[in-house]
């Protein structure tokens, strides 16, 4: 366990905060959260990528059967739609009780840990002790990282090293600014590794783990963090670093890059249902450098400006300032060279000038 106190490093990179707050405004001003059912699944979206990396096969269309409607599937085995079925009941239980603000203690994450592995958790007779993974008791014998992995620390240290966590997670929930969103996500991303790293249980760290992240993310009113099955090498392997180097910032780092990648996909996917058409931004950056002769930079920060457009009719150089950060010299350059090549068009005068797409990207 890496011990970080109020005055430690524990930050993303400026470059990924600047780009996970650029994204999230534009999925706000989109307005993606707003549609019909989109909490729902996107919580069921959550929930079967989490069980997804321990191994379930259970696809969302399968699980919004499951949780929907009942309706269970032959393809898969009921221990894997059982994984699914006890870690929605823990999300649902966990959210309505991040709600009341109340301190995180180590029987309440036993109590969390039991909803999750409720049906599929063992009875474990060791020579540290009887104890129930379906109850959420702590572990009484000693674990490995996967075959050939490092071992993590002696069940003995567990209890002591929970009550710390608990007793540091609840100091940084008072002390944190809700407004700040990188701080937020930060947080909740540093409770993820600190836990796993003490890995409590015998079973069921990943999910628990997963879930207390995205419950810290809900008490601060933020989009959840998603791990997708296809980011299992990649976050197990930010896992393995970070523990390895004791540089929580690795972490925080792959998780913050993981959650910008999904919301540009989805922010794109939207785009593309909505409009029926999406900038092929690394065809058309290159297009830019080849036709124009410009920089790929420069031609990366047009297309970005292209993309923005591609749900609005018009924008203007305000616009532009405001949401990318450009300076108004830098804002003006960057649609007059869009105008002089031909994806816009100029309207009215310099104090009323506003911008139209062109071309048919």
């Amino acid at each position: 366990m890496l011990n970080l106190h109020s005055d430690s490093k524990l930050t993303m990179t400026q470059e990924n905060k600047d780009i996970l707050l650029r994204l999230l405004q534009r999925y706000h001003e989109l307005g993606i959260a707003d549609q019909i059912d989109f909490e729902k699944f996107y919580l069921y979206s959550i929930i079967v990528h989490s069980t997804a990396i321990e191994g379930s096969t259970v696809t969302e269309v399968e699980a919004q059967l499951l949780f929907d409607e009942g309706i269970t599937s032959s393809k898969r085995t009921m221990m894997e739609q059982q994984m699914n079925l006890d870690l929605k009941v823990a999300y649902e239980y966990g959210r309505e009780w991040i709600r009341k603000y109340q301190p995180i203690t180590v029987d309440w994450l036993v109590l969390l840990a039991s909803k999750v592995m409720a049906h599929t958790g063992s009875e474990y007779h060791s020579m540290g002790g009887d104890f129930n993974a379906a109850k959420g008791e702590l572990r009484k014998l000693n674990v490995t990282a996967g075959l050939g992995g490092k071992s993590y620390m002696a069940y003995q240290k567990v209890p002591a090293k929970l009550e710390a966590f608990c007793k540091e997670l609840n100091e940084r929930r008072k002390a944190i600014d809700p407004k700040d969103v990188a701080a937020v996500y930060d947080l909740s991303f540093w409770a993820h590794y600190e836990l796993v790293t003490i890995h409590p249980w015998a079973d069921g760290n990943g999910r628990t783990c997963r879930l207390l992240m995205n419950l810290l993310q809900w008490e601060f009113g933020v989009l959840p963090t998603k791990v997708l099955k296809e980011d299992k090498a990649e976050y197990i392997q930010a896992l393995i670093d970070t523990r390895e180097s004791e540089d929580i910032d690795l972490f925080l780092n792959c998780m913050a890059g993981l959650h910008c990648k999904h919301l540009q996909a989805d922010i794109d996917q939207y785009l593309k249902s909505t409009t029926g058409k999406m900038v092929d931004k690394s065809g058309l950056r290159q297009k830019m450098v080849d036709k124009w002769s410009i920089k790929p930079s420069l031609a990366k920060k047009l297309v970005d400006i292209l993309e923005f457009m591609a749900d609005k009719d018009e924008i203007t150089t305000e616009i532009v300032i405001k949401h990318f950060g450009f300076t108004p010299t830098t804002a003006k350059r960057y649609l007059r060279q869009l105008t002089e090549f031909g994806y816009l068009e100029a309207h009215g005068g310099n104090k009323n000038r506003s911008y139209t797409k062109r071309t048919d990207l």
